[in-house]
């Protein structure tokens, strides 16, 4: 919701109420209200969603991560020794770390 539809909205409230009268009031009140509430709620939700999307891309690129490191963990043992078992290490924990930041 940007500023100016929020605006137009109050001025469309504010305009209503004085074409409607005072005895009107609480309900143009109680409208732009429960209209704002309501795109909050639509906020909240768009939120939740975003960051569900988030964690389970985490949960791929780690869990990918750790599928692909079982063969390269046989490869580096083999060809490279203690060294190359260490390296492939700190690229995992890189992995890991980078994707929980993104």
């Amino acid at each position: 919701m940007t500023d100016d539809v929020l605006n137009d909205e109050l001025r469309l409230a504010i305009e209503a109420r004085r074409e409607l009268g005072e005895e009107m009031e609480p309900a143009v009140i109680d409208a732009f209200v429960a209209r704002i509430e309501q795109r909050l709620v639509d906020r909240a939700d768009e939120r939740a969603q975003a960051l569900q999307l988030k964690r389970n891309h985490q949960k791929e690129m780690v869990l990918g991560s750790m599928a692909i490191s079982v063969p390269l963990f046989a490869f580096a043992a083999v060809f490279t020794g203690l060294p190359g078992v260490i390296a492939l290490c700190v690229a995992l924990v890189l992995i890991a770390v980078i994707s929980s930041r993104s």
